[in-house]
């Protein structure tokens, strides 16, 4: 299978709320950035966080199989360290093939469930 999409994306928005209403992991407030590797090359990805008053976090690395997808949470990065919640963050996607990069945000701090979804940026 052909590689679609590009080797850097964008996320110019991103938080985490401090707390849910849902239940269970599904319904935890998060972020996630869902990957599409659908190239035959595994896709080796550093991932840099950027804050609006403190120096970046990363790089994370993740790794998408190839002809795979990957719905990477925000919340469950740790190493190198942990994205605080209740900060606003943007993120940055360096991959070493093409990948296609969209952002989804679950917000359950009410009862009344938000969704959001878009493509990131991307450029070559």
């Amino acid at each position: 299978m052909q590689a679609i999409g590009k080797t850097r994306w964008a996320i110019a928005e991103g938080y985490l709320p401090q707390y849910s209403t849902g239940d269970g992991p599904d319904l935890t407030s998060h972020e996630a950035a869902c990957i599409l590797n659908a190239g035959d090359e595994d896709a080796h990805i550093e991932l840099t966080i950027l804050f609006r008053d403190r120096d970046p976090a990363g790089p994370y690395h993740v790794t998408v199989p190839a002809r795979r997808t990957l719905h990477m949470r925000f919340n469950d990065l740790s190493e190198p360290e942990r994205i605080p919640t209740g900060t606003e963050y943007a993120s940055v996607f360096e991959s070493d093939v093409p990948v296609v990069v969209q952002h989804t945000r679950l917000d359950s701090r009410q009862a009344e469930l938000a969704l959001l979804s878009t493509i990131a940026f991307a450029s070559d």
